[in-house]
C-alpha cells in the first residue's frame, strides 16, 4: 500500500487532528483541529513531515505518489471554492507555508498569493472588482516568490519600492495607486529576469512545485539550523508544508490581518493581547514592515469581527488548556483563522500563566509544573535595572521582552557573533530583525529595533530566547553602511555602550548598573509544587556564607561542594599560604598553617550557620601548590616587596613546583599524602567549627571529601588521618557530631574500581568537570579552540562540559554508582560538577538513581524544576 503524504482539511472536516503534530507539523495539526472544531478556516491540505524526510532521502525528489495526491487535493479545493487553479477568469490562489512539529517563528519560508500570473491577475481584478488589490497582491507574490524561491535578494525589491514611494511623495505602500502598482509589477519582473536570467514563472503548477521545494529546502537553511541548535530541535524531524486558499486582508478598509495571544506573552496577564493592520497581509505584521495597531482598537473599527475573534480565542484556549498564539485575516468583514499554536512567552509569563490556569481549574498541578521549563527559569534569573536607579532615556520603543541589557552597539548579526565570541557584551541594533539574524540575536545581550511591534519577529524570538528586547523604537535612525545610530541630536557609532530596558521600552545612552530580579510568589509556588514531585535532591556549590545563604533562599538542601582553596586567596591569608609553601620542613609548614587555620575555621562557622540542619560537603585542598605562587618576575618581585619574602626563594620555589600538566599532577589527595599537615589543619578547622556550633545546640552535618582519589589505598590512608582527628576534636569538645568521610569520583580509574573504593567511603560525589576532562582527554581550558567545531560537525551532540556526555562520561558515573552500591547499598551519591545545573544532565542523574545534584546558587531553582520534570515525565 502506498504511503499517504497529503492530508486535506476544509468544509468542517479534516484528515487529522491536533494530536498529529509529528506528522502534520504544529501548523497543520492546528489547522486540522480548528477545522474539526467548526472554526472558520480557509480550506487546504498539508504535505506531511514524512514527505519532507523522504524528499531529502531521495536526493531532493518527491516520494512516489505525492504529486498525484497533491493534484487530487487541489481538485478538491477547486470544487470547494468554485475557482480554478490557473483559471484566467476566476483564479484560485493559495499560500504555501512551512510548519515544523514545534514552533520555529520566521525560520522557514512562506509564499503568499501563489497562482498569479500576467493573465490571472487581470482575471482577479475583474472578479474582485478591485484592480488595485489584484496588482498589490501580484507585486507581493513576485517579491516573495523571487526572494524565497528564486534567491533574488529581498533588499533589491525593497530598493525599487522605496524609490517609487520617494518619486510619488508617499510614505506607506497603501498610498501607491493602481498605476503605480502595475509599474512596480513590471519593474519586479525585470529584476527577476536580470537576476536569474529567466522570466518570472507563469505556470501555477510550476510555481507550486518550486515553492514546495523551497519550503522543504528551508528546513536546512542557516537560520533554521541555528535555531534548532539553540533550541535543541532534532535535525531529522523535517517540516510539513501547508497549502491553503488565500483569503485577503489587503482588499480595502473592511479587510485586515493580525496576530494575537490569548494571554499577554510578556507578563502572563489574562488579557487578549495582539496587533493588527488594516488593508494588509499577514507578513506585514510579523515582519515589522509597518507598525501595527493594538488588538483592542479592532473593537472600535470592526465590532462584530472582534466579538467573533473573542469567541474563537476563548474556545481555543479552553480546548487546548494552554495559551494560544493565533493568526487571522479579515476579508471584507469575514473572519478567517489561519493558525493556532502554543504561544511563546517570557519566563515571567510562563510562571503566571501556569499558576493562573491551575487556580482557574484548567490544568492540574503536574501540568502547571511541566508548563514552566528549566530554561525559562534560567531566563527569569536574568538581571534588571534597579528601580531606585535614576537615568535619562534618549528614546522609547515597545517593551517587547522584559529584563535589561547593557552592551556595545552592533548593527549586524555577524558582528554580534564575532564580538561576543571574543568576550564583548553587545546589543544588536536593527531596523528590523529577520530570521537570518538568529545567530546574532542569540549572541547579543539584547535586541533593539526601529520598526515592528509586540508580535514582530524580534519580539517573538527574543521572548522565546529570554533575551531583553525593545522593538518599534521609531526615533532610531540607523545607517548600517556608516555603522551609525542617530536618536535626535545623539549620534552613536558601533562599539558605543547603551542600556536597553525591555520592561519599559527605554533606550539609555549609558551603562546602567543592573541588579538581580526579585522572584514572585507564583514562582515560589511553582518551585514548591516541583518539590512535591521530584525524587532527586538539590544542593549547591558554595564557598562563602553569602553564597550559602543565597542558595538556601533558592531552596538548596545543603552544600554538595565547598571548595576550600577559594578561601586561601582572600586578604592576608594568601601570605601565610605562600609562607607554608616555601617552608622546607613539616614543622615550619605547620607553623604557617596555624596562621591560616583561624581563617578557615571562621569560614566554616559562617557556612555551617547558613546551612544549619543541612549537610555540608567540604572538599579538602585540591589544586596544586604552584597556583598560589606568582609566576612572572614582575609578580614575584611585587609579592616579595609586599610580604618581605625572598625574591630568589619565591622564584626558585615557583620553578620547582612548575608542572608540565598540573591538572594531572601533584594535586588533590596526592598533595594530602605528601603533605598531610595541610589536610590535618583543614580537618581540625572543620570539626572545631562543627563542635563549637553543636555546643550552641545547632544541628551541624559536616561531610569531608577527599579529592582526586584513583586508588582505594589513597582514600584509606587519608580516611584514617581524617577519622583520627574528628574523634580527637569530638572528644575534646565533649559533644556528638555525626560526620561522613567520602570521596570525589573524578578519575576513570575511580569509577572502574568504585566497588573497592566504596569500602572506605561514606559517599561518592562525582566531579563531572574533571571526569569529563580525564575521560575524554580534553582540557577544559583549551577545548574552546576546537569543541565548537566538534559540536557543529555532530561529533558531540552538545558541549560535553555543558551537558554530560552520556555515552562516555555518563557510563562511568552509572558504573561508579552501581559498583559503589554493590559494596555499600546505602552509600550516598551525587554530582557536583557544572552539569548539576544543566537540565539534560539532571534528567540523566535522575535516571541512574543518584541521590542529589549540586550546582551554583543561581541554578538551584533550575535543578529543582528539572528534577521534577524528570520524575513526572518518567511516570
Amino acid at each position: 500500500m502506498t504511503k499517504k503524504y497529503v492530508y486535506y482539511f476544509g468544509d468542517g472536516q479534516a484528515e487529522g487532528d491536533g494530536k498529529n503534530k509529528e506528522l502534520l507539523g504544529g501548523k497543520g495539526a492546528g489547522l486540522a483541529e480548528m477545522t474539526n472544531l467548526g472554526i472558520p478556516v480557509p480550506p487546504g491540505f498539508t504535505i506531511s513531515t514524512e514527505a519532507c524526510i523522504a524528499y531529502y532521502q531521495n536526493n531532493n525528489q518527491y516520494p512516489e505518489g505525492l504529486w498525484s495526491e497533491l493534484s487530487e487535493a487541489l481538485q478538491r479545493l477547486e470544487k470547494s471554492t468554485g475557482k480554478g487553479f490557473g483559471n484566467v477568469d476566476n483564479p484560485l490562489l493559495v499560500s504555501v507555508r512551512s510548519g515544523a512539529r514545534v514552533s520555529m517563528p520566521g525560520m522557514m519560508d512562506t509564499v503568499l498569493n501563489l497562482g498569479l500570473s500576467d493573465e490571472t491577475v487581470a482575471g482577479l481584478a475583474r472578479k474582485s472588482g478591485n484592480e488595485r488589490f489584484a496588482y498589490d497582491s501580484y507585486r507581493r507574490f513576485i517579491q516573495m516568490f523571487g526572494d524565497v524561491v528564486l534567491d533574488v535578494p529581498h533588499h533589491s525589491f525593497e530598493k525599487i519600492m522605496r524609490q517609487m514611494k520617494k518619486e510619488r511623495g508617499v510614505s506607506v505602500d497603501t498610498e501607491l495607486s493602481t498605476t503605480d502598482l502595475k509599474e512596480l509589477v513590471k519593474k519586479f519582473e525585470e529584476l527577476v529576469k536580470q537576476e536569474t536570467g529567466s522570466p518570472f514563472p507563469q505556470d501555477p503548477m510550476e510555481q507550486l512545485k518550486l515553492s514546495i521545494n523551497a519550503v522543504f529546502g528551508s528546513w536546512n537553511n542557516q537560520r533554521a539550523k541555528t535555531y534548532r541548535k539553540i533550541n535543541k530541535i532534532p535535525e531529522n524531524w523535517g517540516t510539513a508544508v501547508n497549502v491553503q486558499i488565500m483569503v485577503f486582508g489587503n482588499m480595502g478598509s473592511d479587510c485586515g490581518t493580525g496576530v494575537a495571544f490569548t494571554r499577554n506573552p510578556a507578563t502572563g496577564a489574562k488579557e487578549f493581547f495582539g496587533e493588527f493592520l488594516i488593508d494588509a497581509q499577514g507578513e506585514d505584521v510579523v515582519a515589522g514592515i509597518r507598525t501595527p495597531e493594538p488588538i483592542a482598537d479592532l473593537k472600535k473599527l470592526m465590532p462584530e469581527v472582534f466579538g467573533q475573534l473573542e469567541d474563537v480565542y476563548t474556545k481555543l484556549e479552553k480546548h487546548y488548556q494552554e495559551m494560544q498564539d493565533i493568526e487571522f485575516t479579515v476579508e471584507q468583514g469575514t473572519l478567517y483563522m489561519l493558525q493556532t499554536r502554543t504561544g511563546k512567552r517570557t519566563a515571567k509569563a510562563a510562571i503566571k500563566i501556569a499558576h493562573d490556569m491551575f487556580n482557574e481549574g484548567l490544568i492540574d498541578k503536574k501540568t502547571a509544573v511541566l508548563r514552566v521549563t528549566p530554561q525559562q527559569v534560567d531566563q527569569l534569573l536574568h538581571p534588571m535595572i534597579d528601580p531606585e536607579t535614576e537615568y535619562d532615556a534618549i528614546a522609547k520603543g515597545l517593551p517587547a521582552s522584559p529584563g535589561a541589557a547593557v552592551g556595545k552597539v552592533v548593527f549586524d548579526a555577524d558582528t554580534a557573533v564575532e564580538w561576543a565570541e571574543r568576550g564583548e557584551r553587545v546589543i544588536l541594533v536593527r531596523v528590523e530583525t529577520s530570521p537570518d539574524d538568529i545567530g546574532g540575536m542569540d549572541a547579543a545581550q539584547g535586541i533593539l529595533t526601529a520598526t515592528g511591534g509586540m508580535t514582530s519577529h524580534a519580539a517573538v524570538v527574543a521572548r522565546g530566547m529570554g533575551k531583553c528586547c525593545v522593538a518599534g523604537c521609531g526615533a532610531l535612525e540607523i545607517d548600517e553602511h556608516k555603522k551609525e545610530l542617530r536618536i535626535g541630536t545623539t549620534t552613536l557609532v558601533e562599539g558605543d555602550f547603551i542600556t536597553i530596558n525591555g520592561s519599559t521600552g527605554e533606550v539609555i545612552n549609558d551603562q546602567v548598573e543592573l541588579v538581580e530580579p526579585e522572584l514572585s510568589q507564583e514562582f515560589a509556588d511553582i518551585l514548591n509544587w516541583s518539590d512535591e514531585f521530584r525524587r532527586l535532591g538539590v544542593r549547591t556549590n558554595a564557598d562563602t556564607p553569602h553564597d550559602s545563604t543565597t542558595a538556601r533562599e533558592f531552596g538548596a538542601e545543603g552544600i554538595g561542594l565547598c571548595r576550600t582553596e577559594h578561601m586561601f586567596f582572600e586578604g592576608e591569608r594568601i601570605d601565610a599560604v605562600r609562607e607554608m609553601i616555601l617552608s622546607e620542613s613539616p614543622q615550619s609548614r605547620r607553623r604557617a598553617l596555624e596562621k591560616i587555620k583561624p581563617y578557615q575555621k571562621e569560614d566554616f562557622l559562617g557556612i555551617f550557620r547558613a546551612m544549619e540542619g543541612l549537610p555540608v560537603t567540604i572538599r579538602l585542598l585540591d589544586p596544586p601548590l604552584h597556583e598560589f605562587l606568582p609566576h612572572s618576575e614582575q609578580d614575584i618581585q611585587k609579592v616579595a616587596d609586599a610580604t618581605g619574602l625572598s625574591f630568589n626563594q619565591l622564584k626558585r620555589k615557583s620553578e620547582e613546583l612548575r608542572e608540565f600538566n598540573p591538572m594531572l599532577g601533584h594535586r588533590g589527595c596526592r598533595l594530602g599524602i605528601s603533605h598531610p599537615e595541610i589536610y590535618e589543619m583543614q580537618v581540625y578547622a572543620i570539626m572545631e567549627a562543627a563542635c563549637e556550633l553543636k555546643k550552641e545546640g545547632r544541628d551541624i552535618q559536616p561531610e569531608i571529601m577527599i579529592p582526586l582519589v584513583g586508588h582505594v589505598q589513597e582514600l584509606a590512608e587519608l580516611r584514617e588521618l581524617t577519622v583520627a582527628i574528628c574523634r580527637e576534636v569530638i572528644a575534646t569538645y565533649g559533644v556528638e557530631v555525626s560526620y561522613l568521610v567520602g570521596t570525589m569520583i573524578e578519575l576513570p580509574r575511580a569509577a572502574l574500581t568504585a566497588d573497592s573504593i566504596a569500602s572506605e567511603a561514606d559517599f561518592f560525589s562525582f566531579g563531572t568537570n574533571d571526569l569529563t576532562q580525564t575521560a575524554l582527554g580534553i582540557s577544559r581550558d583549551d577545548s574552546g579552540k576546537f569543541l565548537p567545531l566538534y559540536v557543529e560537525k555532530k561529533i558531540y551532540g552538545e558541549d560535553p562540559f555543558v551537558s554530560i556526555d552520556e555515552e562516555g562520561v555518563g557510563q562511568l558515573v552509572r558504573m561508579g554508582v552501581e559498583k559503589g552500591r554493590a559494596t555499600k547499598p546505602d552509600i550516598k551519591t551525587g554530582i557536583c560538577g557544572e552539569h548539576g545545573g544543566d537540565p539534560d544532565s539532571v534528567f540523566f542523574c535522575h535516571r541512574i538513581g543518584l541521590d542529589y545534584v549540586s550546582c551554583s546558587p543561581y541554578r538551584v531553582p533550575i535543578a529543582r524544576l528539572a528534577a521534577a520534570h524528570a520524575a513526572i515525565l518518567e511516570k
